[in-house]
């Protein structure tokens, strides 16, 4: 396994399935130059990788944490002329950089979201990611008006059971809801809530304030939204019949997404699969009749590439990671 680590400040940093990144977008390797897009870019481990191992391609780098992007220039440095950054949600951002491209007549070669809280915003505690966190923010673009806190104390106790149930799959989260909004006091911090919720809940395999948190981000940031943007706005980009002119900027580009979770795992799982599907007849039909043709590409990943063992000891974030690919025609 490579071991790959970038500077942040105080440690270093180890992308998540680098080698496995690596592997998928090995057709790099051939062809001419074109650009890869990074929709999650934080520290630059992943592109810097690519950009190593390609000399001929260039990239854009998104993210809409300023911390993680100051530290992504400062890393990237070295490759400034084959590099651009943009300041956005990677769902917006993604629309942005094909604009661009578009206008300047350049191709894609790929396109990589890893989705999720990235280890930056875990370990500093005024953002309010980790159960020891000092204050309940969750924003990973502190550009947005709303965070956490202001979710736990304005949600109402229906709305706050939802928010558990579809982005947290908690099973008591209406036990949950009504505790929460019923604690006096509120809640002045992460480590507060996370506390509180320890004291009421149990789980053996994780903590037990880990989905409540999650949902919770989720919500702020608005995270299945934005994954669905992103896979639409490719979606919209690419030819829809075998018959229409292949002139989409992204032909031949491969897509993949690093989720952390069952809920985005599963939109990219079936979003691929509908990609891969040549027949776009409805199930109940006895017999084609839309004449087939319809296939954006093929799925590269038929079940999603894990970390192994060596990786999950060097990087235990790694453990709950799962990467899809689909190469696109």
């Amino acid at each position: 396994m490579r071991i790959y680590e970038v500077e942040r400040g105080d440690m270093q940093h180890i992308p998540v399935l680098l080698d496995s990144v690596l592997d998928v977008f090995a057709p790099f390797a051939e062809g001419n130059s074109r650009v890869f897009i990074d929709c999650t870019l934080g520290l630059g481990g992943h592109t810097q990788a690519l950009l190593e191992a390609y000399p001929h391609i260039e990239a854009i780098g998104i993210d809409q944490d300023s911390a993680a992007l100051k530290i992504a220039r400062q890393n990237l440095a070295k490759f400034s002329s084959r590099i651009r950054l943009l300041h956005t949600n990677f769902a917006q951002g993604l629309a942005e950089a094909l604009a661009i491209l578009k206008c300047e007549g350049k191709q894609v070669c790929g396109i990589l979201a890893d989705i999720g809280v990235s280890s930056l915003q875990l370990d500093d505690k005024a953002r309010g990611f980790g159960f020891l966190s000092d204050s309940l923010d969750m924003r990973m673009d502190t550009r947005l008006t709303h965070n956490a806190s202001r979710i736990i104390s304005e949600y109402s106790e229906f709305e706050l059971e939802r928010v558990f149930r579809e982005y947290g799959e908690i099973r008591e989260s209406k036990k949950m809801a009504h505790l929460i909004k019923t604690h006096k006091g509120g809640f002045a911090s992460a480590k507060e809530l996370s506390t509180f919720l320890a004291q009421h809940f149990s789980s053996r395999k994780i903590h037990p304030a880990t989905l409540a948190f999650q949902a919770l981000r989720i919500e702020v940031n608005d995270e299945l939204n934005a994954l669905k943007t992103l896979l639409t706005t490719v979606q919209n980009t690419t030819k829809k019949h075998q018959m229409a002119e292949s002139n989409s900027a992204l032909s031949g580009a491969i897509v993949a997404i690093i989720s952390f979770h069952s809920l985005e795992d599963r939109i990219v799982k079936d979003t691929f699969k509908a990609w891969s599907k040549d027949c776009i007849c409805p199930s109940e039909s006895y017999r084609c009749e839309c004449g087939g043709g319809y296939a954006r590409g093929k799925i590269l990943t038929k079940k999603p590439i894990m970390a192994n063992a060596a990786e999950i000891h060097q990087n235990s974030r790694a453990r709950s990671a799962k990467l899809r690919a689909f190469a696109l025609q």
